[in-house]
């Protein structure tokens, strides 16, 4: 069981060197410092995550101590908030569910990319990632407007307000889409002209950079889960065997939603090949 020591106390970790001994680090309020001193462990008591610690027999170890020999009675009871079982394990699960999260939206975020990338067949969610001045506020154009697909090369966009197809318009010309609007003053028409051969490569290149994208973040996410991990073992609540085993799950896990991009990259680019 890990050790922290509650803020009343200068006793800030202990280790146990010997069956007799205790190893206590001595440390001002707010000091991320210490002096280590060896003290003979006269008695220990536990109640639920406290325990009562009396010593004697100290020696300070430190090239700068915080007190003297003098300043520091012969015996002493310390109070240790040790981690419980369940504080451990919640703080575990705590990572495993940030890991998850953030993988999980890392993929979204890939699919959401490639959903913008037009095909050859039209897809209302080409225009998932335009925004549109409304009012003076920038929102997306599907949250002011209902767009369908009537036929494979056309999408239509017709507006809840119609005050607003003018500035619909100008952001659809605005956009990365190449497409150019026709707008009848009821609803915006947009007719999506065939890829070249050379466009279809240079977007299955564009494709392959973001699910590139996408994997990266997926090893960040598993590197940052890994030092959560290893600073848990430094300070003491998980074993060495523990975050071999925690490691090898997360890296299942990591393993996992690399295939998952794998797969959405391969549909889309089956899509984007496909005349």
């Amino acid at each position: 069981m890990a050790t922290s020591i509650s803020q009343a106390s200068p006793l800030r970790s202990v280790s146990c060197p010997s069956r007799n001994h205790l190893k206590v680090l001595l440390s001002s309020t707010g000091s991320s410092g210490g002096n280590w001193v060896r003290c003979s462990m006269s008695s220990i008591s536990a109640a639920a995550s406290y325990a009562s610690l009396r010593v004697s027999g100290f020696r300070i170890y430190g090239a700068k101590p915080l007190m003297s020999r003098r300043s520091l009675p012969h015996k002493r009871a310390w109070f240790i908030r040790c981690a419980t079982i369940e504080e451990i394990e919640a703080e575990k699960s705590m990572i495993e569910e940030d890991v998850k999260q953030r993988m999980e939206k890392t993929i979204e975020t890939v699919r959401s990319n490639f959903n913008s990338i037009r095909t050859g067949r039209a897809n209302p969610a080409m225009l998932d990632k335009v925004g549109v001045e409304y009012y003076g506020t920038p929102v997306s154009l599907k949250s002011i407007a209902q767009i369908s697909s009537p036929d494979a090369s056309s999408l239509m966009i017709q507006p809840y307000d119609k005050s607003s197809l003018k500035v619909i318009e100008k952001a659809i010309v605005s956009s990365d889409l190449g497409l150019t609007p026709n707008n009848d003053g009821e609803v915006i028409r947009l007719t999506l002209p065939q890829l070249t051969s050379e466009r279809r490569k240079e977007l299955s290149k564009l494709v392959a950079k973001q699910a590139e994208e996408g994997k990266v973040a997926i090893r960040n996410i598993r590197r940052d889960a890994l030092k959560a991990y290893e600073k848990l073992e430094k300070e003491k609540k998980l074993s060495e065997d523990n975050v071999k085993d925690l490691s090898s799950d997360l890296q299942k896990l990591t393993d996992d939603y690399m295939k998952k991009i794998d797969s959405v990259y391969k549909q889309k680019e089956k899509e984007l090949l496909t005349v």
